[in-house]
């Protein structure tokens, strides 16, 4: 804690963001102020730190301009539990489809899976160990019988050796890799019969209910004949699953959960009363999922299979265009669970050339790798990105403005040919510059329409 403490600063934190995001600085700021208020809260005394709740954040502005991309990377940067949902999915309590509880039901399970995922590097080098005895022993049914087996019907009389060093020959053989063609039959464990539940909140509180069904079959074997390659990453997984107490991974995911979990809400403007509009159509139940949303932000216990999970101290990251509706129409009582509110500025020109070059596997880096992958050298000069980013702006000014997500559209027609033709161009090397890209857009500017060529 106190080296995750010293090294990730509220400055640290929008620097490593920084690597991934371009621009949107107040935002940025807002959330490294959150991450590093969290880990202040652990340093405090149990009576104190009870009482301070998570600030939560609401994020406005355009699709694509690197929302989503903030609370993903900063979940990341902490080693916290994360989920991304849409508040569109949800329905009131009586409807039909997803209750908002489940949610933090989806973070549970995020977060017991990381956890697990965790304690099996830890023990990866003995169940490797394991599953290698294990194929041991199947190849080498009696030791003392001097028999090599050869495959499943087959079977060499060799001449006698001691059991330790017939052992020994075959693990030599089997970490050489020599024996990776031979057939041999494992016995694993039996998957259970799959059950659907529907969406809804009585369907779900039964799947909490029914959590531990697989039990019934979990003890039910069945044979399989596979090589001996096949059956190593088998037969690891296996033992991965025996090495790890499911009860101490639950128990430290609940923990991380309750204290660092993140729930990152995209679409919250969709589910506010627009001004002008009655409550019947498709905006009927918009109040009703905000009612609901509000305890689960508020501080409540929801039951997952896992035990109870109390979400008072998840911190709730929130977002939204709110181009047609605003922060004000969702009701009151879920706006002040919201306090701070940062807006992101739309993308400029500028920003797009910024982002096809500067980030950790920049989009311009992507696509020269790929094509490098069929022997084509791909280069883009700084003409080429300045014209790229200048058709991008365009477009989104003519048509729906999508953000960095145009960027792709406008590579993808930029670079159709080359990638089609790139195998028959293996060992060439091409330089994309303004000229390049004008010609592959010369249409556009003839005709100034883009939305014909782009989305």
């Amino acid at each position: 804690m106190k080296a995750e403490f010293d090294s990730l600063t509220p400055r640290a934190i929008v620097e490593e963001l920084d690597k991934y995001i371009i621009g949107q600085g107040k935002a940025k700021k807002a959330v490294a102020i959150a991450l590093r208020n969290r880990m202040r809260r652990q340093r405090l005394a149990e009576d104190i730190r009870a009482e301070i709740a998570p600030k939560n954040i609401l994020m406005m502005g355009p699709t694509g301009v690197g929302k989503t991309e903030i609370a993903r990377r900063l979940a990341k940067l902490c080693g916290a539990p994360f989920l991304k949902v849409e508040a569109t999915k949800f329905t009131e309590v009586g409807y039909v489809g997803r209750d908002v509880e489940s949610m933090v039901r989806d973070l549970m399970a995020s977060g017991v899976a990381m956890v697990k995922e965790e304690m099996q590097a830890v023990v990866e080098a003995e169940a490797k160990r394991r599953s290698e005895e294990r194929v041991l022993d199947i190849l080498l049914p009696g030791l003392n019988s001097a028999v090599e087996p050869v495959g499943p019907t087959q079977a060499t009389v060799i001449a006698p050796l001691p059991p330790n060093e017939t052992r020994e020959k075959f693990r030599r053989l089997l970490r050489e890799g020599k024996l990776d063609s031979r057939e041999v039959e494992i016995s694993v464990n039996a998957q259970g019969p799959s059950m659907e539940l529907f969406a809804g909140t009585q369907m779900e509180e039964m799947g909490v209910a029914l959590g531990s069904i697989g039990n019934m079959f979990g003890g039910k074997k069945k044979k399989r004949t596979v090589t001996v390659a096949e059956a190593l990453p088998v037969l690891e997984t296996e033992e991965l699953e025996k090495l790890v107490d499911p009860d101490k991974a639950a128990q430290e995911a609940r923990r991380r959960v309750q204290e660092s979990g993140i729930i990152f809400i995209d679409e919250l403007d969709k589910i506010a009363n627009r001004e002008g509009r009655g409550s019947s159509g498709p905006d009927v139940s918009r109040e009703g999922v905000q009612r609901d949303l509000l305890p689960i932000v508020e501080g409540t216990t929801v039951n997952t299979k896992w035990g109870p999970v109390d979400t008072t101290h998840i911190l709730f990251i929130a977002a939204g265009a709110f181009n047609v509706s605003k922060p004000q129409d969702l009701i009151p009582e879920l706006q002040g669970r919201f306090p701070i509110r940062v807006e992101l500025d739309a993308l400029t020109d500028r920003d797009f050339e910024r982002i096809l070059v500067e980030p950790k596997n920049a989009l311009v880096s992507q696509y020269s790798q790929l094509l490098g992958t069929e022997s084509l050298a791909v280069t883009f000069d700084e003409g080429a990105i300045a014209r790229i980013a200048q058709i991008a702006a365009a477009a989104n000014t003519q048509t729906e403005n999508i953000g960095a997500r145009r960027l792709h559209t406008v590579l993808e027609r930029l670079l159709e040919d080359l990638s089609f033709e790139a195998d028959r161009m293996a060992g060439q090397s091409v330089l994309i510059d303004a000229a390049y890209v004008d010609g592959k857009f010369s249409d556009y500017a003839e005709r100034q329409d883009l939305s014909k060529y782009i989305l």
